[in-house]
Order: structure tokens, then sequence, then C-alpha cells
């Protein structure tokens, strides 16, 4: 089993009425609350910016960022988190990352200019980072293996929704209370999974032996990624090449200084040897990173370049998200019976087309054009999301769960955060450090242009690292075996 050997800290699924764990709908609750708007508010954020910008002084590059902050941060703390995770528990640590969110989310909301927001953004992805590594972990301990692949459709498809509602409400709320009551509204909404997590989901189970966390694994292995990161988004430049070059070289160290330690953050011998983990994990890395800068690209391009309102703007966007909440659950369902290689592939096939369709944007393009490019980008997403995850789920042992989950969402992150890196260089080269306006709607055109491309041919690489991951496996047991009390 090609995961690092932890030891586990998540709850016992306890029976309760009809032979279902107790607290299993708590968490679901929970977590379905915290997926929801945390999405919400990445995809209300992106109809937000021009607002932003115009508010604060903002031009294209800095606007980026305070999507990029959010990513960079909590892509670094993923997988580190996860090993915590197995030691200390997965709710001890989604609790403490709803509190981070609410807070830096709220106060964003006061943020004075451009530097501030940005800082705020980067703090509020530590708790999207304790967040996502633990969620799923949480999700699938307390679900039964039978259910698992509904309750993962479930959790997705609450992601979905608020990534379908976000758009709509985003503009909705900038147009008639201001860009701040996005961020507000939307991290004071998470108190009922705080209060939620805290009173009922079942409390972390304590186990037996003790295992030592890998503090400088992973030290190294966050700074590098970090340094890494932010060297993509300035590779036009000495000063990013020389971070890419950097964090390469940390990275390089990081997997070194693993295989000489006896309780590593990633146990890459193991590791290696998992192929449907290993694949489904490089799948969801390239698909995110072929999709996530999208909802960003079209909402400056409805703005500026078609001259749209934020709440129209925000409805143009619907369709995609929309679509993925309603198909995630049946892609779950499916994936419970169907491989996940198939359904998986699939979805990066209709991702591939959806992007082909994009690929002749104009200021003259019908909106019908766009939504029904947008629809197809949604239903591919629907069906790789959920099988995807389950599979990598089902790949490891129950011990090892907050790691894999952590994986993922490394994997995840680091694909939007790539995505994003891809399109600050486009905006960098065909807008420059401007204020967005009609005079920048040609450059914006031939960055999307660019992008979409390049998006476009990534889909069929994944769909090609999707299919190689190969039948499922019963996952090993893990090393140590823990008593839980």
């Amino acid at each position: 089993m090609p995961i690092p050997a932890t030891q586990p800290t998540v709850a016992s699924p306890v029976p309760g009425h009809g032979g279902e764990p107790r607290g299993a709908a708590a968490t679901l609750i929970a977590a379905s609350i915290a997926g929801f708007l945390g999405s919400l508010m990445g995809s209300a954020v992106n109809v937000a910016l021009p607002a932003v910008g115009q508010s604060l002084g903002a031009d294209a590059i800095t606007l980026n960022w305070v999507v990029t902050a959010f990513l960079l941060v909590s892509a670094s703390l993923l997988l580190p988190v996860g090993g915590l995770a197995d030691r200390i528990g997965c709710r001890r640590l989604f609790s403490l990352g709803l509190g981070i969110f609410i807070a830096a989310g709220a106060a964003s909301a006061f943020a004075p200019n451009p530097a501030v927001l940005i800082a705020l953004r980067a703090v509020q992805g530590v708790g999207g980072a304790l967040q996502f590594s633990t969620s799923v972990a949480l999700v699938v301990t307390n679900t039964p293996p039978t259910r698992r692949g509904a309750a993962i459709g479930i959790s997705v498809a609450s992601v979905y929704v608020g990534l379908a509602v976000g758009p709509f409400l985003g503009g909705l709320l900038t147009e008639s209370l201001g860009w701040p009551s996005v961020f507000l509204l939307t991290a004071l909404g998470a108190l009922p999974a705080l209060v939620l997590t805290l009173t009922v989901v079942p409390k972390d189970a304590r186990s037996a032996g003790h295992r030592p966390f890998d503090l400088r694994g992973s030290v190294v292995y966050s700074l590098s990624l970090a340094t890494l990161l932010y060297g993509c988004t300035r590779l036009t430049h000495p000063e990013g090449v020389g971070c890419f070059v950097l964090g390469a070289l940390g990275l390089v160290g990081f997997v070194a200084l693993e295989q000489r330690i006896p309780a590593p953050l990633l146990d890459l011998h193991r590791l290696l040897h998992n192929r449907v983990f290993v694949f489904s994990n490089l799948a969801a890395m390239i698909h995110y990173a072929a999709t996530f800068a999208i909802g960003f690209f079209l909402s400056l391009y409805l703005q500026s370049v078609r001259g749209l309102g934020p709440r129209t703007a925000g409805l143009v966007l619907v369709p995609q998200p929309l679509c993925m909440a309603l198909l995630s659950p049946l892609a779950g369902r499916l994936s419970d019976r169907i491989e996940a290689r198939w359904l998986a592939s699939a979805g990066m096939v209709l991702t591939a087309l959806g992007l082909g369709i994009l690929l002749r944007l104009d200021a003259e393009t019908p909106l019908e054009v766009v939504i029904g490019s947008l629809m197809l980008l949604g239903v591919g997403f629907a069906l790789f999301s959920s099988p995807n995850t389950n599979a990598v789920v089902s790949s490891v042992a129950r011990s090892e769960l907050g790691l894999a989950n952590a994986t993922l969402a490394t994997m995840r992150n680091v694909g939007m955060a790539l995505s994003m890196a891809f399109a600050l260089l486009l905006i960098s080269e065909h807008v420059g450090p401007v204020k967005l306006g009609p005079e920048t709607a040609e450059g914006l055109v031939a960055a999307l242009r660019t992008a979409f491309t390049a998006f476009g041919l990534a889909a069929v690489v994944g769909a090609l690292a999707s299919l190689a991951r190969g039948a499922p496996v019963a996952p090993a047991p893990a090393p140590h075996t823990p008593r839980i009390e």
C-alpha cells in the first residue's frame, strides 16, 4: 500500500440506529456545510474581483493574487496537516480549520488595501488546508463501506452546489451590498458547521501507540512547495526562475530526507507501489490544473470584455457548477459499481471537448455558446471528481485515510495553484499591470484563448493518466494496527 504508515486517530464508527455509525449524519452535514461555503466563497470572489479592483485600486495581476495566495498556502500545508491528522485526530484539525476560515474570512471584509486582503486570504488558506485534509476522512470514517461512494458523492455535491450558487450570489451581493459582503456573509455562514463539529461529530479516537510527527520533513516540504509554486507565477522574471529552481531542489532534498528517517511524512517506497493511488492523484492534479482558472478568465471576460454586470455574469457562470452539483451524487453511486478509471476518464474527455468549444471565444461569441460549453464542462467534472475521490480513499487502509485525503487535496490545490499561476503569466504577458477596461479587452481574449488551448491539451493527458491507474485492488493493512478506545 502506497502511502505513509501512520497511526490513525480517527474515530471508530459506533453503531447507532439501524446499524448506522453514530454521528454519521452529523459528520456528513458538517463536512457538506464547510465544503459548500468554502466553494461558494471561492466562486463568489471570482465574480467580485473587478469590484475589488475598482474599490481598492488593484490591477489584474494583483487581483489574481487574491485567489492565488489562498491556493499557494493551502497547497503547501495539506500534506503535513494530513500526517498530523492521523496522529492527533481529524475532528480536532477540522474544527480548528473552520475557526480560522471564519475569522480570516470575516476580517477580509474590512481589508483597507490589496496587500492586507491578500495576506488575510493567505491566512484563510491555513484554515482551508485544515479542512480540506480532514473532511473526506471524517465522512469515510463514519460511513459504512457500502454507502461510502454515495456519501462522498453528497459531500462533493455540496461543493458543487456552492460553486453553482456562488457566481450568482457573489454578483448579487457585490451589486447590492458591495464586495466585502461576499467575505463576511460566507464566513459567518460556516458557524453552524463549527458548532455541529464541536457538539455532535464523534470525538477523535485514541490510539495505543505513538509515532513521531515528521516536523523537519514537513517544514522542508511546505517551504519548498510554496517557493516552487511562487516561482511558477513569475517564470518570466529571474526572481521567479530562481524560486522555481530553489523549490525544486528543496523537494528533491525532501525526498532524500524521507528515505532516511524511520517515520517519514511520506513513505515513497510504499507510495510508488500503489498504482491506483498514484495515478488517481496525478489525474486529479492535471484535471484541476486544466479547469480551475476557467472561472477566473470567464468572469473577467464577461465583465470586462462583454460589459455585463456582476449579477448577470454570475448567472452565465451558473450552468457549470449546477451540472456538477446535480450529477455528482449519481457519479458517486456509479463509482460503487463501475471502475473509476472509466467514469473519470470519460469526464476528462468531456472537459477537453468543452474547452475546445471555448477556444474561439471573442467579443461577439453568443452567450448561448458559452453556456453550452460550461454545461459540458460541468458534466465532465461531475463524472471525474466523485469516482476519482472514491478510488483514492478505497485504495488505502483505514488508518491512512487522513494522509490519503490530504494527498488528494494537495494534488487538487497544487493543480489549482498551477492553473492560476499560468493565468497570471498570461495576464502579465497580454494585459500587464493595468486596470481592466475596454482597452484591455483584446489582450484578455488573447490570454484566455492561449490558456484554454493549454488546458484542453492537459485534459487529454489527464484522461490517459486516469486510464493508466488500472483496476482497483484491496488495500493492504497498515503496518501499525492501533487499539481504538
